[in-house]
């Protein structure tokens, strides 16, 4: 995992971010997924520099397309992105969970409530730290 996958990983595992359960680099089709929540089929998917080429360009938005026809939302940010705003990229992470991915055909959303209460668990200067020292580290 890169450095970006471990940060946000932390976050997501354990049912951190507002008791979703998370999965990493899980397998669906002829991909393998970075994470991925089942319960709301949200799939977050972390790129390096690769991803900004012509050609990684073409192969994510495949991806995505194919993804998006097996009733997935995707995801994307930057590797870069995760690193430098952690608190932003959960943000966003949380908004599409509380954004139901069909509206009911009954109305009223979502049965779970959702808050922002419990969101960031990490103690985010410690866990940085760590990552950015020269010594190898492993999670928990």
């Amino acid at each position: 995992m890169t450095n970006a996958e471990q940060l946000l990983w932390e976050c997501l595992r354990k049912k951190q971010l507002d008791g979703y359960r998370f999965r990493k680099q899980h397998p669906i089709g002829a991909y393998v997924l970075d994470f991925f929540c089942a319960s709301e089929k949200l799939a977050i998917e972390l790129d390096g520099a690769q991803h900004g080429t012509a050609e990684g360009l073409a192969k994510d938005a495949q991806r995505t397309a194919w993804l998006e026809e097996q009733g997935i939302r995707v995801l994307r940010f930057w590797n870069a992105e995760v690193m430098e705003d952690i608190d932003g990229v959960l943000g966003r992470v949380w908004e599409a969970l509380d954004s139901p991915s069909q509206p009911s055909p009954l109305g009223g959303g979502s049965k779970r409530k959702r808050t922002r209460v419990g969101l960031m668990q990490v103690e985010w200067e410690q866990l940085l730290t760590a990552m950015q020292s020269p010594r190898i580290w492993h999670l928990r």
